[in-house]
Order: C-alpha cells, then sequence, then structure tokens
C-alpha cells in the first residue's frame, strides 16, 4: 500500500473515530454526518491514489465515486452518496449547512451515515489491501 493512501485512510478513520464520540448527543449529530462525509469523501481518495489517479481537490463525494466506480467497479449506495454530498458540499450557508430537506438531522440520522462510511472505509481498505493480509483497518 503506497504511503499516501495509508495517509487517506488513517485520516478517514479519524473521521469515523470523531463520530463514534458524538454519536449519541443529539446535538451533534450535524457534526456526526459532517464526518461522515469526511470520511467517505477520504476513502475514496485513498482508492484512487493507490490505483494512480490523483485525487481531484474537490468535496463532491459523487464525483469521486463516478471516478473510483469507473477504475474499480465499487458499488456503493448512491442515495446516501447524494444526501451526504447535498449536506455538505452544496449547502454553504450557516442556516443551510448540515439541513436535510426535513431539517436538522437526528442522531438516527448520523447513526445511518455513520453506518455508511464506516462500510466505504471498510470496503476501501479491502480494495487497497487485497494481497497484503497483514495490512488490516484500525
Amino acid at each position: 500500500m503506497k504511503r499516501i493512501t495509508r495517509d487517506w485512510l488513517l485520516s478517514a478513520e479519524m473521521d469515523l473515530r470523531s463520530i463514534e464520540r458524538v454519536l449519541d448527543d443529539e446535538f451533534l449529530a450535524p457534526v456526526a454526518c459532517f464526518h461522515a462525509q469526511q470520511c467517505v469523501e477520504k476513502s475514496l481518495k485513498a482508492i484512487l491514489e493507490e490505483k494512480g489517479v490523483r485525487p481531484p481537490k474537490t468535496h463532491d463525494i459523487l464525483r469521486l465515486y463516478g471516478l473510483v466506480s469507473e477504475a474499480t467497479g465499487l458499488e456503493l449506495d448512491l442515495r446516501m452518496l447524494q444526501v451526504l454530498n447535498d449536506l455538505y458540499v452544496d449547502a454553504r450557508y450557516p442556516g443551510e449547512f448540515g439541513l436535510l430537506p426535513y431539517g436538522r438531522p437526528s442522531s438516527d440520522d448520523a447513526r445511518q451515515f455513520y453506518e455508511f462510511a464506516a462500510e466505504v472505509y471498510q470496503k476501501a481498505w479491502e480494495l487497497v489491501a487485497r494481497g497484503l493480509p497483514e495490512e488490516s483497518p484500525g
């Protein structure tokens, strides 16, 4: 595994651990959702790096997923990607930042995004670590 790949994955793991610390705090649900988006973004960038594709400087996880999917065939829940993308890329102002169509995310929303981010992170590890059994997440 390339060093840059490992660095992206370690950064994604930091986001997962951050979510774990705030997941049960309803007030911090938007923060947990933000870290879920960041984890997905960094996991996708790790895959691109490992495949020799320089990731674009973007937070758009739909764009990153398109590149990853094209290079690897990875399949992810497009609806979850879209919602996370809308939460933290399209919304630019404090009144909109971190809002779902029905308002502020709940702890239940945050938990769903956490589980999705953890799944993407795990899939990224599996993709880049194939053939390297001594490498494992966490």
